[in-house]
């Protein structure tokens, strides 16, 4: 039915869950978090438990093993479950039960547990395991690599529905009120998996704040090109309806990346506080570069408002 990987992060920390399965909305049933705590997939027939109180014995000093040995062993059903468990440790533990459907098993390794059940094979899992011990980059990367490694290793046996990926960290969440740093799902797809990595890049741009060696500084011909797709976009100085007073407010407490620096006359307050406006419109408030400067990402999205379709 389903195939996950969870796994910690040894650089920073993080941890997360992905997950893909021939289910309506799997990412509303298998994936748990908690940051500096653990990470838990429980799945096959799903005991949906094992997730909050998983966590709760992972923060009350438990570690993966343990945990998954005490939650299984309380269960009657655990013949027919699947679990994967990593603690902030990086200790992980799987868990397949005898009358989970074939193919089912599971495969750990340092800091990650991989596991799935009704696959085409232990391919899968060996795939997944491999891509994600070879790859590069951060946990969501890491993480996404090995659910798109599973899916062509055969995946699911039933087919393909739903995907999601979970991945916590402290004070990460919008705001930095929540650990949850990514959460995102793919309820019904067709191509779930590949749907998850196109979510996660439009996450990615609308969400992380770029290094200040990135900016772009604003420079007189820059100045002009965005003064007219600003105007074309309808967001030039000159507006000043309610919506847009509304925008302007809701971004003046908006941290600015980058040290300000005087982009001549051609581009003034007036046509700077035009551009903050657009990028609110846009939900691209988190790539606000300090005044004479503008981020790659956010001319690059500018550019494909106003080009000619």
């Amino acid at each position: 039915m389903t195939f996950s990987i969870v796994a910690r992060d040894p650089a920073n920390g993080d941890l997360g869950v992905a997950v893909a399965s021939k289910f309506l909305a799997v990412g509303s049933v298998v994936p748990w978090a908690m940051a500096e705590v653990g990470a838990i997939a429980t799945q096959a027939l799903a005991n949906v438990s094992y997730g909050p109180d998983g966590l709760a014995a992972l923060a009350g000093g438990n570690d993966a093993a343990m945990v998954l040995a005490d939650l299984t062993a309380a269960d009657d059903g655990r013949s027919e479950r699947q679990l994967g468990i990593v603690d902030a440790r990086g200790r992980a533990a799987t868990h397949t039960g005898t009358g989970c459907l074939v193919w089912a098993g599971g495969r750990v390794a340092d800091g990650v547990a991989v596991q799935g059940n009704i696959l085409a094979g232990p391919e899968v899992v060996d795939a997944m395991l491999t891509s994600f011990e070879a790859a590069s980059g951060s946990l969501p990367d890491r993480l996404l690599t090995a659910l798109l490694a599973g899916d062509p290793a055969g995946g699911d046996a039933r087919g393909r529905q739903s995907s999601a990926l979970l991945v916590v960290r402290a004070g990460g969440g919008y705001g930095g009120t929540t650990d949850r740093w990514i959460d995102l799902r793919v309820d019904d797809h067709t191509d779930p998996v590949p749907e998850l990595r196109r979510l996660l890049d439009i996450w990615r741009l609308l969400s992380e704040r770029p290094d200040p060696s990135d900016l772009v500084a604003i420079d007189p011909a820059l100045a002009a090109e965005l003064r007219s797709r600003l105007t074309l976009a309808g967001w030039g100085p000159g507006r000043d309806d309610t919506f847009a007073a509304s925008i302007r407010g809701a971004l003046a407490g908006v941290t600015r990346i980058g040290t300000p620096r005087d982009a001549g006359p051609d581009w003034d307050a007036a046509w700077d506080g035009a551009l903050l406006s657009w990028m609110g419109v846009a939900n691209l408030e988190e790539r606000t570069a300090a005044a004479g400067w503008i981020d790659p990402a956010v001319l690059e999205q500018l550019r494909a408002a106003t080009d000619p379709a």
